[in-house]
């Protein structure tokens, strides 16, 4: 087998080796089931254990209390743009918070279904940084913020308190990568391939009070009650990305739980910010308040688009793969999801230090 890159894309994104190893193993007959995940009914003891395992391993890791759902759903976040609207909207007003594209185009979705309220807005500085503080309208049916910008490199810390409105979160590329406190949320969303698995399964957190609210009148695969009542088994669920999401909780068990996760990435990115603020006339970052950068993807800039072809260029010939920035933007994005190792950061960095030397 060729030599494996370092994945530095920003989804589907890498995913840890000892996974990947254990899903070659299990693909024919996996688990013992006679059959592959990829072909055993849904609705078998086999598949219901995966599915029960993944949600157990997940509310251990996360500190998720009982009175959550966790539901396995398809269509990816985009979907979820929809359905929050759709189920909680209900022709009122919603605030939502635009720190970059993903967030305006949930905003957007958003619209058809009732008021849009930006309580905050950093779309003026080119999303470069998070809002200094939000108008909150009391009588939302809910805040909408996204946790994680993966085109501009910018990431909550702290969450707005949002009094008796719900918040909700599109947490799709930094959900599992730190702890925080699930109780601070009433729904949060995440697609599985940036920390979680591959693409094909959107996990789904949800309190269970909120289902109390869903409409009535929507579509029965677009109702969160659909999927909590039937435990994400109403129709057949993505079972073989469930499977892969399931393995990965189990590596990041392995590893030592979320707390070893999250030191992780703090030593990735003090090691490659550390680089970049050291070198601050050649690699510029992007993010124009230190509090405010994301761990999980990186934007900086070259002093030209030349040496940043050069430096994309060269970087993946030695390995280092993805590093391109959104088309929108430009510049280098380094997207450090969980499965990316610190030693595999060092290897960046040091890339780094010679490129600036030779040019």
């Amino acid at each position: 087998m060729a030599a494996r890159k370092i994945n530095f894309n920003p989804g589907p994104a890498a995913l840890p080796l000892p996974v990947l190893e254990k899903l070659a193993a299990n693909t024919v007959e996996t688990d013992g089931a006679g059959m592959s995940v990829y072909e055993m009914s849904h609705r078998s003891k086999e598949f219901e254990k995966i599915l029960a395992d993944a949600q157990s391993r997940m509310r251990q890791l996360f500190g998720i209390p009982e009175d959550y759902h966790i539901m396995f759903v398809g269509g990816g976040a985009s979907l979820q743009f929809c359905m929050v609207p759709m189920n909680f909207l209900q022709g009122g007003s919603a605030d939502y918070v635009r720190t970059g594209e993903w967030a305006k185009k949930a905003a957007e979705e958003a619209k058809r279904y009732g008021a849009v309220r930006f309580a905050g807005d950093t779309k003026a500085d080119n999303f470069n940084h998070l809002p200094d503080k939000l108008d909150l309208d009391p009588n939302a049916k809910y805040v909408h913020i996204t946790t994680n910008n993966t085109i501009f490199g910018t990431e909550y810390r702290d969450f707005p308190a949002t009094g008796n409105v719900p918040l909700f979160a599109d947490m799709s590329s930094d959900l599992m990568s730190h702890r925080w406190d699930v109780k601070k949320f009433s729904l949060i969303y995440a697609g599985a391939q940036k920390n979680l698995g591959i693409a094909g399964v959107t996990i789904v957190v949800l309190k269970k009070d909120l289902l109390e609210r869903v409409a009535k009148d929507i579509p029965t695969m677009l109702s969160y009650k659909t999927h909590a009542d039937n435990n994400s088994l109403f129709n057949t669920p993505p079972c073989g990305p469930i499977y892969v999401t399931k393995l990965v909780l189990d590596w990041m068990a392995d590893l030592g739980g979320l707390e070893v996760i999250e030191q992780r990435n703090r030593t990735k990115a003090e090691l490659l910010y550390g680089t970049l603020d050291k070198h601050a006339d050649f690699y510029k970052g992007t993010v124009v308040n230190k509090e405010h950068r994301s761990w999980m993807n990186v934007c900086f800039r070259l002093p030209s688009e030349q040496l940043e072809e050069k430096f994309i260029k060269e970087g993946s010939a030695q390995g280092l793969h993805g590093m391109k920035g959104h088309r929108s933007v430009g510049g280098v994005r380094v997207s450090m999801y969980n499965a990316i190792s610190p030693e595999e950061i060092q290897k960046l960095v040091d890339y780094m230090e010679k490129f600036r030397k030779a040019n």
